[in-house]
Order: C-alpha cells, then structure tokens, then sequence
C-alpha cells in the first residue's frame, strides 16, 4: 500500500509535464517544419504535432502505470508465515482489509490465495515495467528536444531550449541541453532499476521472496527520480521553449520532401523523377515543377499550403502531364 501511495503522489507530476507539452502543441500549432524518419528528411508536419505527440505517448504510458499500480490494492494479509494464516484469528483477514478500505478509502481486496501471493512479487515488477516504459519515452522525447534544438547555426536549429549554464571553458557562447541529458540519464537509472526489480522477483524460493527488500529500494527509488525528472523538464526545459518559425519554414521550402506531397496530383514516378533532378542539380523542386509545367503556380500554392500538407485531404487539381 506503502507504493500505491507513492504512485498517487506521482501522477500530479506526470500530468503538469503533459499539459507543459500540450501548451505548447498549441502554441506551435502553426508552425510548419519537416518531419524526418531515419534521420532523413520527409513530409511536412507541424511543430505543434511534434508536441502533441509527446504529450499523447505520455497519455497513454500513464493510463498503464495507473492500471498496474491498482494490483498494489491486492494484500495478503493475515497470511503469517507462508500464506495459510497458521496464529492468526479465524477472520482476521477479512476484518483487517476492511479496516484498511475504510482508513484509506482505496478498493483494498484480500488476495484469493494467500500461499500464493506471499512469495509472488509480480505486482512490484509489473509496476516497475510500466514505470519502465515511461522512462523510455521520457528518453526518446528529450533526444527528440536535443536534435531539435541542435546547432545553434549548423544544426535543425527548429527550437530553442533555455539557457541553464555555459556549456564549455574553451568554445565562447556554446550552449548544452543539459536538462534533456539529465532526464535521460534518470531514464537510464530507472531502466536499470527495472531490470534490478526483474531479477530479484526470478529469486523468490519455495514460499517466500527474500529480495523483497531491494525490489521495494528500487521501486521507491524510481518513482521520486521519475517525479523530480518531470518537474526538471517541465519547469527547466518545456515551458521556455520557443520556436525559429523562419528557420523552420525555410527548411520545408528548400526540402526535397515537399514533392511527395504532389503524389497525389502528378504520381509517383513523375515525382521520383523531379526528387532526383533536384538532387542532382541542386535546384528547388517548386522551380522544376513550374518550369515543366506540370503544375500551376496556383495549384502548387494550393497543394504545399501548410493545412494541406498535415492532414488527409482531396484537392481538385488537375495536373497537365
């Protein structure tokens, strides 16, 4: 139950740094930059969907946590020694977790199987996977922010996080993501406190688990680092964010990626084609496009306007090739 609390006096800290990231999917919402798969350039996307894709990942991480913190309300007591209740008082099970229930004010239940839940640990593991998972993508989003912001001029250069501390004795104004670092080396502790969970669970014998102790150290553990992180990144990095609109703007503009939304109007191997004379001679795929006359002026306005390149739509064009 010792868990179950800490679980609940975590979640306010998860959902602040999903509002952070909801706050500013909002903010962003206009502005259009490049998605990347493999680090290479692709379509068009917003930077508000990059934002909102955080905070949606999180969403859903946090529905799963909450869900295996709920076996925490599973109790055995009244099971003694090894689960079949030998000293105890006929009925002392039932009272105590009724007790409990209404000191609390949780759905506490008592376990069917005393024996077996006595030496079982797997709702310490189970939580500690799930907490795992958001540890993962806690990681995963604050490498997202460090490419994002990475440069400043020989970067993407898309966003800016805020300035926490000089990042170099020898290169003047050089400036290090270091709150996205140290929330993802907290991720690495947490990952490897999952694991020290996993293996002390394997350890149970015969009717008692005797590295209980080190799995509850690691579960606490991993629930006040997860909390901290959240409140780190939240109040240190995601709400000072601001966004290069230009830059970003510049970069769709310049990026052979547009052409795959004229699939659609022009087809794939006319497409192909004109990604690949851009490559080669280094001009724009708007320029090819236009000096072809493939597509009018308008149409192509039409077609690369942002709110036609982030969602599914149907455009009546009606291309001369």
């Amino acid at each position: 139950m010792g868990m179950y609390a800490s679980h609940l006096a975590l979640v306010p800290h998860i959902k602040e740094l999903i509002a952070a990231f909801r706050k500013k999917s909002e903010e962003f919402a206009h502005i259009v930059k490049m998605g990347r798969t493999q680090l290479e350039d692709a379509v068009p996307m917003t930077l508000g969907q990059t934002f909102s894709g955080f905070a949606s990942i999180l969403e859903a991480e946090l529905l799963h946590l909450d869900q295996a913190a709920a076996d925490f309300l599973e109790v055995n007591m009244g099971a003694t020694a090894i689960g079949t209740g030998i000293c105890s008082e006929p009925g002392y099970a039932e009272k105590c977790v009724k007790a409990l229930a209404e000191i609390t004010g949780w759905d506490i239940t008592l376990a069917k199987d005393l024996v077996g839940v006595t030496s079982d640990t797997s709702c310490m593991i189970g939580y500690m996977s799930e907490l795992k998972r958001i540890a993962v993508k806690m990681s995963k989003i604050s490498n997202d922010l460090r490419l994002l912001a990475s440069g400043p001029r020989c970067g993407l250069g898309e966003i800016n996080l805020p300035a926490r501390q000089p990042g170099s004795s020898i290169m003047p104004g050089k400036v290090n993501p270091v709150i996205p670092e140290v929330v993802s080396q907290v991720a690495f502790k947490i990952i490897g406190n999952e694991l020290c969970v996993t293996m002390a669970g394997e350890a149970a014998q015969m009717e008692l688990n005797a590295m209980e102790p080190v799995m509850a150290q690691c579960c606490f553990e991993s629930v006040d680092l997860m909390a901290n992180a959240c409140d780190t990144l939240r109040t240190l990095c995601v709400d000072g964010i601001t966004a290069n609109e230009d830059n970003c703007r510049r970069e769709v503009n310049r990026s052979i990626g547009i052409v795959t939304a004229l699939n659609p109007y022009i087809g794939y191997e006319h497409s192909t084609e004109i990604a690949k004379k851009a490559m080669e001679t280094g001009r724009g795929v708007v320029e090819l496009v236009l000096e072809e006359g493939i597509l009018t002026q308008e149409d192509l306005d039409t077609i690369l306007d942002a709110k036609n390149m982030v969602r599914p739509v149907k455009l009546d064009i009606h291309p001369k090739c």
